[in-house]
């Protein structure tokens, strides 16, 4: 797939296009499935201002809506996080969730060991690698899904009750990581009502009803919920990007 995504904030004064491409390794790859790249335009007159690395932008915003999300609705107890996958939102991830909460054990699982093996020796914090996803999320107070999956491999009844999940995979409407037991058995919160309802297959196969955007929680128009058993469903918005880059290009611009 090839994606074109622009937005602009006026609040930022940011006009960008973030180009994606996507595609689905057959075979583990050393290739990213996703790769991109951001145009940063001047909004006053439309010239190109700068062009970003994309895929470190869409790494680390994905992260940081993530994180938002689990601040807003995980338990207040929250000990463990279960990471389910092993690729660069895997990475990011874990950094911006060590560096925001204090989680006294960390678990990971992915199709292939090796690479969480390799993930676990990698990160600066001790992980432990887990031979089944069932293992890995059995008792897990936050859980963490960025999977190539296609069918689930998240199941309601491993859930425990009151927990949190970031669902990040499973960008396509016939694509799943969740069942529908724990979709319809939770609180379902979204980035973006239209997105989910057009790009998410575990929102539209399992007929999930979205309580709220997370940025109505954000603004305090819905409540968090946080001790209902709560997934956040994100597909990533276009202005994410944009604020991003735009930070980005004021930093670097403070430095020049």
């Amino acid at each position: 797939f090839l994606g074109v995504m622009p937005a602009y904030s006026a609040a930022d004064d940011a006009l960008t296009t973030k180009l994606v491409t996507f595609y689905e390794h057959k075979q583990d790859s050393s290739v990213p499935s996703h790769q991109a790249t951001v145009l940063l335009f001047d909004p006053r007159n439309g010239s190109l201002q700068a062009i970003i690395d994309g895929s470190v932008i869409t790494a680390k915003r994905t992260a940081a809506v993530s994180a938002i999300a689990t601040k807003l609705l995980m338990p207040t107890s929250a000990e463990v996080l279960c990471i389910l996958g092993a690729g660069v939102q895997a990475y990011s991830h874990y950094d911006i969730f060590m560096e925001l909460f204090a989680f006294k054990e960390v678990r990971i699982w992915n199709r292939t060991k090796e690479k969480a093996v390799k993930f676990a020796n990698t990160v600066n914090g001790p992980v432990q690698v887990c031979s089944s996803a069932q293992e890995a999320v059995t008792g897990a107070d936050v859980i963490i899904t960025v999977t190539m999956a296609t069918t689930p491999i998240l199941f309601g009844d491993w859930v425990k009750p009151g927990a949190h999940i970031n669902a990040v995979g499973a960008s396509r409407p016939d694509w799943r990581e969740l069942d529908d037991e724990l979709m319809k058995n939770s609180v379902l919160f979204v980035d973006s009502r239209e997105a989910a309802l057009t790009e998410s297959g575990d929102v539209i196969l399992s007929g999930a009803e979205i309580f709220a955007e997370l940025g109505e929680v954000v603004k305090g128009t819905k409540p968090a919920l946080p001790e209902k058993t709560t997934v956040f469903k994100s597909l990533g918005m276009a202005v994410e990007d944009t604020v991003a880059a735009k930070f980005v290009y004021d930093s670097w611009s403070a430095c020049n």
